[in-house]
């Protein structure tokens, strides 16, 4: 095991159900969201990661906004995204936020760029979808630059054009910890390489070793240019219950909600109780009991080399209650055993 491998639990602020059954409230939600990553600190897991999104059926658009109200209710978990649309964001305002919330909270933040797997920001924000990879490109580069050089000189297409430009605040001396959100192709790990950060990969559907080829690219590719590769992780959706079948019985119908709905958009069909059983059998789902789930965590790691875990333990319309169940036990239970797993 990795003497570095870290725990994270990611969550997009999913619109959940209330005790009486109806979709609760955004604003609702995203206080809940601030008590999960609270209990998250209590029970040590190592980091929370908020996804930005917008859209009805998730209710965070504003990461940073939520990530400073944790930061002021929690002590040692690190904060961040999971992930943030660089691509029509501006990079220094960007930028400007995290090194606050890194200032507020010490130290503990961290952000995950990648270009999103939802569309909604680009109109919202005036891009054009023809620009997609031209823009994360060009964003990407200019965001790397500002975290790691005190002056920056920049030009591109994106936005006017920086000379010898400072911008404030500044990085303590930690900097901060910059990921790339991987959902699968080869270019996007050799990008993460030509800029030098670490590598979340985002398996959410099938057998993680159908990511060991881009494991080996990411590996391959930083001994062709005479480095150590960054921390490589991994962002799966779960869910943690006392027994395998309490587990699956609240996780599926809320499961079936979010894929079916986004699967309705996407032209999907829908998923049945076989394959949701089939996927936390053989694929991308942790559901189940604390050792269910550790041994799942505990092979993927192995697998893949993994520096960090990251549990996507919102679930659709899943309700408040049983997220804090699960956070508690995964804290608690199940990072515990796959550390032992490991050992």
């Amino acid at each position: 095991m990795p003497q570095s491998l870290e725990f994270g639990l990611d969550t997009f602020g999913d619109v959940t159900t209330g005790a009486d059954g109806r979709l609760k409230p955004q604003p609702e939600v995203l206080r809940d969201v601030v008590e999960e990553a609270v209990l998250a600190d209590e029970v040590g897991v190592d980091f929370i990661g908020l996804g930005e999104h917008h859209r009805d059926d998730f209710a965070i658009s504003a990461p940073e906004v939520v990530l400073a109200a944790i930061a002021g209710r929690t002590r040692r978990i690190r904060l961040g995204t999971a992930v943030t649309v660089l691509s029509t964001d501006d990079p220094v305002r960007l930028f400007q936020r995290f090194a606050t919330l890194d200032a507020l909270s010490e130290g503990r933040a961290e952000v995950m760029l990648g270009r999103g797997s939802f569309t909604e920001s680009y109109g919202l924000f005036g891009f054009s979808l023809d620009d997609y990879e031209a823009l994360f490109e060009e964003k990407l580069a200019l965001f790397a630059a500002l975290i790691r050089q005190p002056e920056v000189t920049w030009s591109g297409q994106s936005r006017a054009p920086l000379r010898r430009q400072r911008v404030w605040p500044p990085l303590g001396p930690g900097g901060l910890k910059t990921w790339i959100g991987v959902g699968g192709s080869p270019g996007s790990v050799l990008r993460a390489v030509r800029h030098d950060l670490p590598m979340m990969l985002a398996i959410i559907g099938g057998s993680p070793r159908r990511f060991l080829p881009f494991v080996d690219l990411y590996q391959r590719s930083y001994a062709e240019i005479g480095k150590a590769p960054q921390p490589l992780g991994v962002h799966s959706p779960g869910h943690v219950a006392p027994t395998d079948a309490e587990a699956q019985a609240e996780a599926f119908p809320a499961y079936k909600a979010l894929h079916d709905r986004i699967g309705r958009e996407r032209g999907w069909p829908a998923i049945t109780r076989a394959d949701f059983e089939r996927e936390i059998e053989h694929g991308a789902l942790y559901v189940g009991a604390p050792e269910t789930v550790a041994r799942k965590i505990a092979a993927t790691t192995r697998t893949l080399g993994l520096a960090r875990f990251d549990l996507k333990y919102s679930m659709g319309p899943l309700p408040h209650a049983a997220l804090m169940r699960s956070i508690g036990l995964y804290g608690s239970v199940v990072i515990p055993r796959v550390r032992a797993l490991l050992a």
